[in-house]
């Protein structure tokens, strides 16, 4: 494997951020765990894409985990996306999203439709009014098993589904991104929404992630292609 360029290292709110070079590609590392690349991005993109074909148009999207910046990139260029809420607690990772990463996302951040909060979603999703979003698309963690940080627990548990289902339009969707499948998860997912979906997703290497789908309403879902 290349060795790889360490672009930038800084304190963050979760402890050491690291933005590194390997060969084309850079990474997100996180406390000395990997977080993601701008080599693939695939699932990342399917988290919005399949939440977009769900949720009412054109909807005010909730993004929380900016990352690399392809989940937004993604959102932007759906037809039924009107609007879109980003959702990052890193000001770091925003910044990078501006500079380094501007010429992978298409500059997603310079958008009009864009409004960034730089915030704990956590603490912005317990706050949020209700019935105000129609999409929430989750990707701060790689699953609900495997957290980047120990409060984020609560977005997976009861008191977080409920708050999303509180936060939704009855017709939205809360999509959440998982690198392997978390089955206790769709469990609690279930007591609180009328469809719940589980979508593998294929990439280039190892096993699928996963997207968790839950909607409110009970309406059928569309199925990722595969």
């Amino acid at each position: 494997m290349e060795a790889a360029e360490v672009i930038e290292r800084t304190a963050g709110e979760c402890g050491e951020l690291v933005l590194r070079r390997r060969g084309p590609v850079l990474e997100i590392i996180a406390n000395g765990t990997f977080l993601m690349d701008t080599g693939g991005g695939a699932s990342e993109r399917a988290l919005v894409r399949v939440a977009a074909e769900r949720m009412p148009a054109p909807g005010r999207m909730v993004i929380a985990g900016l990352g690399v910046g392809f989940s937004l990139a993604e959102a932007l260029a759906h037809p039924r996306v009107g609007r879109v809420e980003v959702i990052e607690r890193e000001p770091v990772v925003v910044r990078w999203n501006r500079t380094h990463l501007r010429g992978v996302n298409g500059d997603a951040l310079a958008d009009a439709r864009v409004r960034v909060h730089e915030a704990d979603v956590v603490a912005w999703l317990a706050a949020a009014p209700p019935s105000s979003c129609d999409a929430i698309c989750l990707d701060v963690d790689n699953g609900p098993d495997w957290l980047v940080t120990p409060g984020n627990a609560w977005l997976y548990g009861a008191e977080g589904i409920r708050a999303a289902r509180h936060v939704l339009v009855p017709g939205g969707v809360l999509a959440v991104w998982s690198a392997a499948p978390a089955p206790d998860h769709v469990r609690r997912l279930r007591e609180h929404f009328a469809q719940v979906e589980e979508i593998p997703v294929d990439h280039h290497s190892g096993a699928p992630d996963v997207v968790v789908l839950a909607s409110p309403s009970g309406r059928p879902g569309i199925q990722e292609e595969r």
